[in-house]
């Protein structure tokens, strides 16, 4: 099955793009309250999205769904409204996704998932040590639709240097796994378009696949749009960087076929010895 892409943008005609080239997800990144601090000097996105561009996104597509990233559980505020005021408004706005990010404990999630209340389908975000310690506590809460695994901030909180020595060191296979022993989709990390990036993105479409990851985010560095203006560019870059990416999910698939064809041939072998 095709990896679920998703897009993080607010600009109607991009999303319509993006939507049209093969996009699944259109990303609205509302999560502000204390990630300047925590990823200080990282070059990492940035947004400070907000529900009217909930609305806008949902309006601007036809089947794409649309996910919001809202900020991490806090109280009313004098400068902004508390989680429940901001997760009911999201979902006035259309969100069909609500991702929380930044858990700090089991007890969030499950007052996030009453929050939502069944209105859209939930994602927790684990991205911090204590959430990924907890995350098998975390899947037994009834009403936990989704996961996702954020690199950025989940190698910070470890004190890696790379984000993807998570990858490497086995810490993102391990919750896969607990995810996919539970029957609750996952996805994890950013990828860019074939041939680009520090660790070359075909290598970890591979593993998303290897691993039975079911999202991923594209990267900025997919369609950089601080640095491609001309909207015809925008346009063919995610025409061709999406083409290539499927293309070679294709190639996966079928690799992962044959393995599994073999899997089945093996337990179907070996219960006729035993009933033999």
């Amino acid at each position: 099955m095709p990896i679920k892409l998703m897009y993080i943008t607010n600009r109607p005609e991009i999303a319509q793009i993006a939507e049209s080239s093969g996009v699944d997800r259109i990303f609205v990144d509302m999560e502000y309250i204390g990630k300047a601090e925590r990823q200080g000097g990282l070059d990492s996105v940035k947004n400070h999205h907000t529900v009217a561009d909930v609305k806008a996104m949902k309006e601007a597509v036809e089947s794409a769904e649309v996910l919001v990233r809202v900020n991490p559980i806090h109280e009313a505020t004098d400068d902004y409204c508390s989680s429940q005021e901001e997760i009911d408004a999201v979902v006035k706005a259309g969100a069909d996704i609500i991702m929380l990010p930044y858990i700090r404990s089991v007890d969030e999630v499950r007052a996030f998932v009453n929050m939502v209340d069944g209105r859209a389908k939930t994602m927790p975000l684990i991205e911090t040590p204590q959430s990924a310690e907890a995350l098998d506590e975390i899947l037994d809460i009834p009403g936990v639709d989704e996961i996702y695994i954020g690199l950025n901030d989940l190698s910070l909180g470890y004190h890696k240097k790379f984000m993807f020595e998570l990858l490497a060191d086995g810490t993102v296979e391990t919750l896969c796994l607990k995810c996919k022993l539970k029957g609750i989709p996952y996805g994890f990390g950013g990828i860019a378009s074939l041939g680009k990036g520090m660790l070359p993105s075909e290598y970890v479409i591979r593993e998303h696949y290897r691993l039975g990851s079911t999202s991923a985010i594209l990267s900025r560095s997919f369609c950089n749009l601080e640095k491609v203006r001309h909207i015809g560019i925008v346009s063919s870059t995610f025409i061709d960087g999406i083409k290539g990416i499927r293309a070679l999910e294709k190639e996966c698939e079928e690799k992962i076929n044959y393995f599994r064809k073999n899997e089945r041939e093996v337990a179907k072998i070996v219960q006729s010895i035993c009933e033999g």
